[in-house]
């Protein structure tokens, strides 16, 4: 089963570029996110679009990051990525005349649907700032202590 890892991929990018203050390019951000600089560029474009990125070019060229990272919440960049399915299991449909799967369907996706409203309704409540306070947090407890 396949797994859609977008939306990690796009909030470790984001906080790279966070940390980092000065642009990244493509090929920097693919090997932060061990993946191609094309899919790096098609995510990038969704991003850039809603405002959350810009790109420039040339020799200091690369992306970064213009929205306010405290109003940036991970249930909008889900919105951005299109919305992908929130889960991986998900009902059975090759026989819709079949009562059995009918039943089974209809308890699944009342489930389904609360559980994906909760999520939802979390991400709202997560903002890109957290996160980089919390990454902030975590790297500096890796720094050794002065004495």
């Amino acid at each position: 089963m396949k797994i859609d890892s977008r939306l990690s991929s796009v909030l470790h990018a984001l906080l790279h570029m966070a940390e980092r203050g000065s642009p990244l390019t493509s090929d920097e951000l693919a090997c932060c996110m061990r993946t191609n600089p094309v899919v790096v560029r098609r995510t990038m474009g969704f991003l850039r679009k809603a405002g959350i990125v810009s790109s420039s070019k040339g020799h200091a060229g690369g992306w970064s990051i213009t929205a306010d990272l405290t109003q940036v919440t991970l249930r909008q960049l889900h919105e951005v990525l299109g919305e992908p399915a929130v889960f991986a299991i998900g009902n059975r449909h090759e026989r819709p005349e079949c009562l059995v799967e009918q039943s089974v369907n209809a308890a699944l996706d009342g489930a389904f649907q609360e559980a994906e409203a909760l999520l939802l309704d979390r991400f709202s409540q997560i903002t890109l700032a957290q996160l980089a306070e919390d990454f902030a947090c975590r790297f500096d407890q890796t720094r050794p202590k002065k004495d």
